[in-house]
């Protein structure tokens, strides 16, 4: 009898079983997902002031003080001028997107090792972008000093997952992003510029780690959401078709698509 009842009930505790393990992931995910934007909301004021200093026009000295009142920059991270209290930026918003983006990325990987590198290149990626939004610019004291970060956090990833593989594949993918984005400045006549090149290498690194099929992806992506907006502005008049348009953020944002359909 209880045989009989457990094997016509099989079907029906394997489907609870399921369902319980879908509400659990669903409940982890949220978890962690509230976990990394809770911790990154100090990791974008931290951004705040870095971000502020190096939105100058390439070759311009770096920002030293306020813009209203001319106040040292302080030291340490800060939010607002101490003299007059003017913000460094739009008030919260590279706080609200750095706990966003890695709020995504910390419900994607979870308890992966990998997440520690991909949170740090989505923080940088914050960065990048209200820079070359602002000034057109990627410089190269966060594009180059984030390449030496990643791989040694995509190391510790390789060596606690024991998958060697990832991280040849990752190097491999730095070295063919980056190379094809090259070639593609020197046909372009300038349209892509040295830090694009840079942070492609970068995500090649990141997205390589993923696979071949995520780093095709999210080159891809990118190109297509550049031409979508590069439309969207010539409709509106906004741009002309020599205008050059800030590659960086379709670039990140790309990959971070990739990144996110990869789970």
């Amino acid at each position: 009898m209880l045989s009989g009842w457990l094997a016509s009930d099989q079907p029906a505790a394997q489907a609870l079983h399921k369902a319980a393990a879908s509400v659990l992931g669903r409940e982890m995910n949220l978890s962690w997902a509230a976990t990394g934007a809770v911790a990154a909301l100090p990791a974008g004021t931290v951004l705040r002031e870095q971000v502020f200093r190096l939105s100058v026009r390439g070759g311009d000295p770096e920002e030293a003080a306020c813009r209203t009142c001319a106040g040292q920059i302080p030291a340490h991270p800060a939010m607002r001028c101490w003299l007059c209290g003017s913000w460094f930026g739009v008030p919260v918003v590279i706080e609200l997107l750095a706990a966003a983006v890695t709020g995504l990325l910390f419900a994607r990987f979870g308890t992966e090792p990998a997440a520690a590198a991909f949170a740090y290149l989505g923080l940088v990626a914050v960065a990048l972008t209200e820079i070359d939004l602002a000034v057109q610019r990627l410089p190269d004291r966060l594009t180059l000093t984030t390449y030496p970060a990643l791989v040694v956090l995509l190391g510790l990833a390789a060596v606690f997952e024991g998958n060697g593989t990832a991280l040849i594949r990752a190097i491999l993918g730095s070295l063919v992003l980056g190379t094809g984005y090259m070639l593609l400045g020197l046909a372009s006549a300038g349209q892509l510029g040295g830090g694009d090149i840079k942070l492609a290498g970068l995500v090649g690194l990141s997205l390589g780690w993923l696979g071949w099929q995520p780093l095709i992806a999210g080159a891809s992506l990118g190109f297509v959401l550049a031409a979508i907006a590069g439309l969207a502005l010539l409709a509106t008049r906004r741009a002309s078709l020599r205008a050059r348009i800030s590659f960086g953020p379709y670039i990140l944002a790309g990959a971070l698509l990739a990144v996110l359909a990869s789970g």
